[in-house]
């Protein structure tokens, strides 16, 4: 039979000869049998995990191997690997055992089972080889906080909605497993007009469903800030927030009313004209009504007021103008700078009585002109000269046409 170096590496035989007469001799013969490589390494699983936490520390052992070949030298010398890019290495701890450790922490989210292969192989020539596979599945921890699907929410509501009303739906996802990525909602504290947040709006726990539980009006209320909590179920558990912002539509729900007059000054003094018409919708009106001191209706009043001397000054300011204007007008029309005549005096009063004189040479005058072209006065000065215009006489006596010169 062919022999084995494994069963036995030398032999030791006793040779016999024997001649024809009865005499013999013995021989001892030794047989050295040489190792050839034909026992591939035997990896032994002594002890391994079949399961592992995500968040154990890098070190830990995972499995103990032990590899043999039964070649001898060169033959038998083992070396043992891990197959592809894995999170674990290869430890040797004394003679032919090994371990089997994480080189990292772990992340299930990323990988969530690995199928570890352990590869032996001697130093012959041929090589050989051998392998064994480590099944090791990746617990999860509770290491993902809830992510909503948008950074914030918005949405639009008409007022007057019905109770109840759905307004939008916030969705958050947690990459953890199980327990730990089941996600709950819930509405962060507040207060809206001294009221609780809770009692205009709520979410659902499951589906997170955001519900208007009142009726909005506008002329109250013409937004809600408001902050959504996810949480998922893990211990403990994680959470994160996301902001929702809820716009309430105006709707033409309010007839204007009149402010200014009161209707009952307006009943007690009816021939009284009014000073001004402020509009305003009925529930500014009835807010105003009830608490007149409240500042929607004292800032109503202040810019009526502020209007209404606007306007004032604008119509002042041009009236003045107008006058200005107005009197420039008149002033060079009824004096012209470069004319020496008198305009609005009649030609009688610059004729002789001999019908020689045309015009007086020389005269002084004074000019009295206001706005009013009935009250503008023309003066003449009696102690200029002998050719001056005399002035108006009273009504009753009769005008000098010229005056009276000395007969001497």
């Amino acid at each position: 039979r062919s022999l084995d170096f494994e069963e036995g590496d030398s032999y030791e035989l006793e040779v016999q000869a024997r001649d024809g007469g009865g005499l013999f001799d013995t021989a001892k013969v030794t047989i050295t049998v040489t190792d050839k490589n034909d026992n591939t390494p035997v990896i032994s699983v002594r002890s391994a995990l079949s399961e592992i936490s995500e968040d154990a520390p890098s070190g830990t052992t995972v499995a103990l191997l032990h590899v043999h070949d039964q070649d001898s030298g060169a033959n038998g010398a083992v070396r043992c690997s891990l197959d592809g890019d894995v999170p674990f290495r290869l430890e040797k701890s004394f003679e032919d055992y090994y371990r089997v450790v994480t080189a990292r922490e772990l992340d299930r989210e990323q990988v969530s089972e690995y199928n570890v292969t352990v590869r032996a192989a001697d130093g012959g020539s041929p090589s050989l080889q051998s392998s064994a596979v480590l099944a090791l599945r990746v617990l999860d921890v509770n290491d993902n906080a809830p992510v909503f699907a948008e950074e914030r929410y918005s949405a639009r509501l008409a007022e007057n909605n019905a109770a109840g009303a759905l307004v939008l739906t916030v969705r958050a996802t947690d990459a953890d497993w199980g327990q730990n990525a089941r996600v709950r909602y819930r509405l962060s504290e507040g207060r809206v007009r001294g009221a609780p947040l809770s009692s205009y709006v709520s979410v659902q726990a499951e589906t997170g469903a955001l519900y208007a539980l009142r009726s909005l009006d506008y002329e109250q209320v013409r937004e809600l800030e408001l902050w959504v909590r996810a949480e998922d179920g893990g211990a403990p558990a994680l959470s994160s927030n996301v902001s929702v912002r809820l716009l309430i539509v105006d709707e033409n729900d309010n007839a204007p009313q009149v402010l200014y007059p009161p209707p009952v000054a307006a009943a007690a003094g009816s021939g009284a004209a009014w000073s001004g018409v402020e509009l305003a919708p009925r529930c500014a009106a009835a807010e105003a009504a009830a608490a007149p001191g409240e500042p929607a209706a004292s800032l109503t009043r202040w810019l009526v007021l502020a209007v209404a001397a606007v306007s004032c000054l604008f119509v002042a300011f041009l009236l003045l103008l107008l006058a200005l204007r107005l009197r420039r007008w008149r002033r060079r029309h009824l004096l012209p700078p470069d004319s020496g005549a008198l305009r609005g005096v009649p030609v009688s009063h610059f004729v002789g009585i001999d019908g020689v004189r045309a015009f007086l040479r020389s005269y002084s005058h004074e000019v009295s002109l206001t706005a009013d072209s009935r009250k503008s006065q023309l003066r003449f000065s009696a102690a200029s000269c002998c050719d001056t215009l005399p002035a108006r006489p009273p009504p009753d006596e009769p005008a000098p046409l010229l005056g009276v010169e000395d007969p001497a």
